[in-house]
């Protein structure tokens, strides 16, 4: 089950760049068939770190109280305290630019939009009396646009009759309002792999790709997205200058003269989704602009900056893992604009159990096999299947260009699979016999559990039933992705050919488990703490399969696992654990118990002690004088 959840983990990271194959569209999709979205449980858990880091944050903003101001440290009086230069019914005209350049010139050609008469503090202005305004149009796309240039929107709010730039001495004078610029596109990277058909040579990309392929494997291109909100805030909390706390010291600005503080404007975009980014390119023509003007209160503001300073601190750790963090914003985006506040508040509940369920599934299979003696019942082969499950998801997330924290978790699984061999088999070093003579041998050998009981002939027996299954699926898959789909190389198509089988097939490998508990007729021999972890952790996850946004056939293979789970309740049902049940030696677990109190053995998985044969029989036991006779 572990190896399930690290192809899950995999498939996942394999996402987190915009990645172009050589061929487009529906090959392309048909060439990634294993492809899934985020599990739920990747959605709950940025919800909480979103969660934990906006209660920090915000803690720092709290409004400052009249016993709260802070002194000077040289005279120990009050600093002064500012207000804003704006106080509300304040009559202010917006003036918002739009050119190629980061300094604001103000000239009349790139003014995009003019908004007069506004309001400070209005909630209820405009034309559907919601306190917004908002404009629709398009520009024109340049050929420095076309050719990744920046595009900046600057704007400006001042009082009524104003000027914004600061050259117009007869009407503008500092303090008349301030002004913002923001960068309305984005740059992404694009990722090229040169694929083709190994049989043919034959390739669906066009020629423009395969150029840029052959060039560079990764291109930076300029996306738009035509969504902007400006936001100013409602506040007039007494702030002070040089006291006023992260990240919101960057939007507060203070007027030089007076040391009031100007009306805070943000431009807002946080509910711009990446997948509605387009990139812009030598076809782009024209880019359609829509903003809104809307008034944000104080608290609402502090969420949005916790939000920006989260994505500052994700970018410090470098541009894929920021692009993996953006891509993880749009599923909670979307959770919260199409989910019920219940619903929400259900989730983070449940992502807390959540939370708990998988950290105890993980000690008590630790645990588990740590304390484990016997191997009876248990089906080593599996073990050595997971390992080599681990190394082929290993090798193709190295081969994808995934990003190093996928590919540090991924081999984490790796030796957790690897240090189990040491748990199931004796490990044993050939000094004598060694390769090249001179590396020396190692040698693996069932341990004595395994081998004297009849748990390996039933897994013997299992993995025989179970290859006449996969064998033939795993020819007929890797038949098709030769002939139909498109790869790199030989190599390419193995790993990506046996990648994609464990990930659709891989559950399949419970069942050698599910065979020895029905020839055995006991599951006495299975980590039940952990099967119930990760039953409760698949059963929540079911549950919101059909609350988040998934393709159908997706949503249909979270319940592939619970078949397999249920089989297992269902043996549990009908293999009753029963203390007085004769084993194949002629003990029963009461006699074993009884034993280890009397003389305070711990199992060490050899045969077990021979008993009386009355106690066995379960005749009556004799007299004491009758022993000492016979």
């Amino acid at each position: 089950m572990s190896s399930a959840d690290n192809t899950v983990a995999v498939n996942h990271a394999s996402e987190n760049t915009n990645s172009v194959q050589s061929q487009p569209g529906e090959e392309q999709a048909a060439q990634q068939p294993v492809q899934a979205p985020n599990t739920f449980w990747s959605i709950l858990k940025g919800i909480i770190l979103r969660a934990v880091i906006i209660y920090f944050i915000t803690s720092f903003f709290r409004r400052p109280t009249q016993n709260a101001t802070p002194t000077s440290p040289t005279s120990g009086m009050p600093m002064r305290t500012s207000q804003n230069l704006f106080s509300n019914g304040t009559v202010m005209d917006l003036y918002v630019y739009l050119s190629e350049e980061e300094k604001n010139s103000f000239k009349d050609e790139s003014l995009l939009w003019f908004q007069p008469d506004l309001v400070y503090g209005d909630w209820y202005g405009g034309p559907n009396e919601d306190g917004i305004y908002t404009l629709e149009t398009e520009i024109i796309a340049t050929e420095n646009m076309q050719k990744n240039c920046s595009i900046w929107l600057h704007t400006c709010i001042v009082r009524h009759g104003r000027s914004p730039n600061p050259k117009n001495r007869k009407r503008h004078t500092l303090g008349d309002g301030i002004c913002k610029s923001k960068r309305m596109n984005k740059y992404k990277k694009l990722r090229y792999q040169r694929t083709h058909n190994l049989l043919t040579g034959e390739t669906s990309a066009s020629p423009e790709e395969i150029k840029k392929a052959e060039e560079s494997p990764m291109e930076i291109v300029s996306h738009w997205h035509p969504n902007l909100t400006i936001n100013v805030i409602d506040d007039h909390t007494a702030w002070v200058q040089g006291h006023v706390p992260p990240p919101l010291d960057e939007f507060v600005e203070f007027e030089p003269v007076s040391g009031d503080y100007f009306p805070i404007l943000y431009a807002n975009d946080y509910w711009n989704l990446l997948r509605d980014y387009t990139p812009i390119n030598d076809t782009v023509k024209s880019l359609s602009v829509h903003l809104t003007f809307q008034p944000l209160s104080l608290f609402r503001w502090q969420l949005y900056t916790a939000q920006a300073m989260r994505s500052r601190w994700t970018s410090i750790l470098g541009q894929d893992i920021m692009e993996e963090s953006d891509e993880d914003q749009d599923y909670i985006k979307e959770a919260l604009l199409e989910t019920s506040p219940i619903l929400l508040g259900l989730t983070f509940v449940v992502s807390i159990v959540h939370s708990v369920f998988e950290f105890l599934a993980f000690k008590n299979d630790i645990q588990f096999w740590n304390n484990r003696k016997s191997l009876e019942g248990l089906s080593v082969r599996s073990i050595f299947f997971n390992v080599f499950q681990s190394i082929v998801v290993l090798l193709y997330v190295l081969d994808n260009d995934t990003n190093m924290v996928v590919r540090l978790s991924v081999f984490v699984g790796l030796l957790i699979e690897v240090w189990k061999i040491h748990k199931v088999c004796n490990i044993d070093i050939d000094r004598e016999n060694k390769i090249f003579d001179l590396i020396p041998r190692v040698r693996l050998s069932y341990k004595g559990s395994y081998v004297q009981s009849s748990t390996k002939e039933y897994d013997i027996l299992a993995f025989r039933y179970l290859s006449w299954v996969l064998f033939p699926i795993l020819i007929c898959y890797a038949i098709y992705s030769v002939i139909y789909l498109e790869h790199k190389g030989w190599y390419s198509w193995v790993l990506g050919m046996l990648y994609g089988f464990l990930l659709t097939f891989g559950f399949i490998m419970m069942t050698p488990q599910l065979f020895i508990n029905y020839k055995m007729k006991s599951v006495a021999h299975l980590p039940w703490r952990k099967l119930s972890y990760k039953f409760l952790n698949t059963f929540i996850d079911d549950i919101f399969a059909f609350v988040i946004k998934m393709p159908t056939m997706y949503r249909l293979g979270c319940f592939r696992d619970d078949i397999v789970f249920f089989i297992f309740l269902y043996q549990r049902w009908i293999y009753r654990v029963d203390p007085k049940r004769m084993n194949e030696f002629g003990t029963s677990g009461e006699m074993e118990n009884s034993l280890l109190e009397t003389n305070g053995d711990v199992c060490t998985g050899a045969e077990p002690k021979p008993i009386a044969e009355d106690v066995c029989t379960g005749a009556e036991p004799k007299p004491i004088e009758e022993k000492k006779k016979d």
